[in-house]
This record gives C-alpha cells, structure tokens and sequence, in this order.
C-alpha cells in the first residue's frame, strides 16, 4: 500500500477500515434516492441513534416520494415531533412536491441543490451514494478527520476555513469510489477519530496524523466564538372550556415555526396582556420553570390551567378543538412536556 500521506493512501485506508468498521444502516442497503435523501434530512442536527426510529417511521407510513408528498404539512410535523429544526420537515415536505412536479428525483449536484433544505454537504452526500457523482461531503466528522490529519487551525465555522475544507476534501476524493469513500470519512469521525477520547492508538492514520505527531489532536478542530445564548420567559395558559381547548399555529421568524401551542403570554409579546387580568383568578399551576434548551435559546416555561364554562376572547389566530384532537396537531416537544405533566395531574373529564 502507498505511504498514508499521499493522497491515494489517505483514501485507501480510510475505504480499507470502512469494509471492517463501516456502520450497517438500512438507507445504505439501496441506491434509491428517496430513502437516501430522508436520512440526510434526518440526520442534520440528528445523531444516527435518534435519528434511525424516526427514518423508520417514515418510511413505514410514506414507502415513496409520491406517498409523503401527498400528506398534509400538520402530519409530517407531527410525525417529526421531537427531532427539533422543525423547518427541516417543512423543507422535506416541500421538497417531496418539487420532487413529484419534476416527475424524478434530480441526479445532477446543481438539480439536487435546488430541493428545499439541500445545501451543499446533502446534495454532495445523495449525489454521491445514489447516483456515484464525484462531489466530497463536508460536515463535523470530515472538518474533525481533517483538521487533525493535516494540522489545520483555520477555524471550521468561518469562511475561508470552509473554502479551505471544502477544496481539500474534494481533492482528497477517490472518483471512481466517491459514495463509499464519503461514508467511510464520515464513519471514521463518528467511530475512530472521535471528537473527546479518539481512538489515536489503534488508529489506522497514526503514523501520518499531523495532530498525534504534535500533541494537538484535543486542539483541533478549531471554532470561532459561538453566538450569544439568549434567554426566554414563556408562560402558557392551557384553557379548558366544555371539553375544548385554543391553540394557535406559531409564524414565521421565530423557533417552531409552522408548529400548535396554547395560549402564550411572553415578555415582549403584548397582543395577550390584555386578557391576563380576567384569566389570573382562575389559573392552577400545573409546572413552573421547566426548562427547555435549543441551540442558541434556554427556554424556561411556566404552564398553567385555567378551566372556565364560558370561552374567552382570543385573537383571531386562535382556534378552538377537542381536547383529544390535539395530538393530530404538530406541537413543540417542550408542549409536549407540559401537556404530559397536565395529563398525569389534571385529567380531563
């Protein structure tokens, strides 16, 4: 075999380990696109073990393109509830129709980039695994292999060091092999070169990692500054009134767009302040400070019940529906949590 620290040799044991170590996950056994596609939407933002059940669950209840094309928005948000980045399920969605319209999946990397939520690194990885195109992925694992392979300290997140991790990865990339040469790279990160602990020692690269040689594997690789975390106050009114409850879809600009919650009373938010005086002699505490936390948001909520025989004024976004139809409703895992406390301590009647 080649010197690993020719190009040649870098891919070659990377495949090498593949064959013996590679992850056996159900959409590498086809090269349909659509079950291809799903996983790398699932998967963003998602660890494999999460989110295998929910590309299970998809493809038991929409087997085709066509199949989840044809749901509504509300069901698949529903049946994505709990992966969180919900605009990738409305991207999904979105793309399923787009997909249809055209009457084929794209088979170009410029025809795949035009799919709602296919940037880059997805079009790279379905282009390359279901139709062979020599295009490199970029994600965490191959920023990770890299950097330390090669001792690059240009951090991963600004934007000459995703030019510079992007031309070195498509360098670095076996033609004739690309699908199985990029699974294998992500494979590596994700089991060999491990963001804490990475097995350095019985690991395939050792004799020309650039990091191990120089003590700054735990170093690499290198991240700009994260963005400021920034703290919310949510308090929610759950209303009870003859068996029905008021729940409103949230809109654009803001976390879980397009998904249900109840009545929302939040610092900077007024349309409801009006209301809060008439509903507070009736509200019964059901959680105070449970805290959710996203990305960039910790989110703490208080939830209440208010059980009143005559239905208040709301805004018009509001609507009124059976206190069991809820879970034919996409709502926000955090609602999720507080309705289940509701349920386990205030059972309707």
């Amino acid at each position: 075999m080649e010197s690993n620290r020719g190009i040649n040799g870098f891919a070659q044991t990377l495949l090498k380990w593949f064959e013996t170590y590679g992850r056996e996950l159900p959409w590498r056994e086809t090269s349909d696109p659509y079950p291809i596609w799903l996983s790398e939407i699932i998967l963003q933002q998602t660890q494999v073990k999460q989110g295998w059940d929910y590309w299970q669950r998809f493809m038991r209840r929409w087997p085709t393109v066509e199949d989840l094309a044809a749901a509504t928005e509300d069901e698949v948000l529903r049946e994505w509830q709990g992966l969180g980045y919900y605009s990738r399920a409305r991207n999904l969605h979105y793309a399923a129709r787009q997909i249809v319209e055209r009457g084929h999946f794209p088979h170009t990397i410029e025809a795949i980039k035009q799919l709602k939520g296919v940037g880059d690194y997805t079009a790279a990885a379905i282009g390359s695994i279901a139709f062979g195109l020599p295009a490199a992925v970029v994600d965490g694992n191959v920023y990770r292999v890299l950097a330390r392979h090669f001792d690059i300290e240009t951090p991963i997140n600004s934007t000459e060091g995703k030019k510079t991790f992007a031309a070195l990865a498509q360098s670095l990339l076996p033609e004739a092999s690309a699908g199985l040469y990029n699974q294998a790279i992500m494979d590596f990160g994700a089991i060999q070169c491990t963001p804490q602990s990475p097995k350095c020692v019985v690991c395939p690269l050792q004799e020309s990692c650039e990091a191990l040689r120089t003590g700054k594997v735990g170093q690499l690789p290198v991240k700009e500054k994260k963005l400021k975390i920034k703290a919310r106050h949510l308090i929610y009114i759950y209303i009870r009134c003859q068996g029905e409850t008021a729940i409103h879809r949230r809109g654009e600009g803001d976390i879980w767009q397009g998904l249900w919650e109840p009545v929302l009373m939040e610092e900077g938010r007024r349309k409801m302040e009006e209301g809060r005086g008439k509903m507070e002699e009736g509200l019964r505490c059901v959680a105070k400070g449970v805290k959710h936390v996203l990305t960039h948001q910790v989110l703490t909520a208080d939830f209440y019940l208010w059980e009143t025989a005559t239905k208040p004024e709301l805004p018009e976004d509001y609507i009124w529906i059976k206190e069991e139809d809820i879970d034919n409703y996409g709502i926000p895992r955090l609602v999720d949590i507080l309705l289940n406390k509701l349920h386990s301590t205030v059972p309707s009647v």
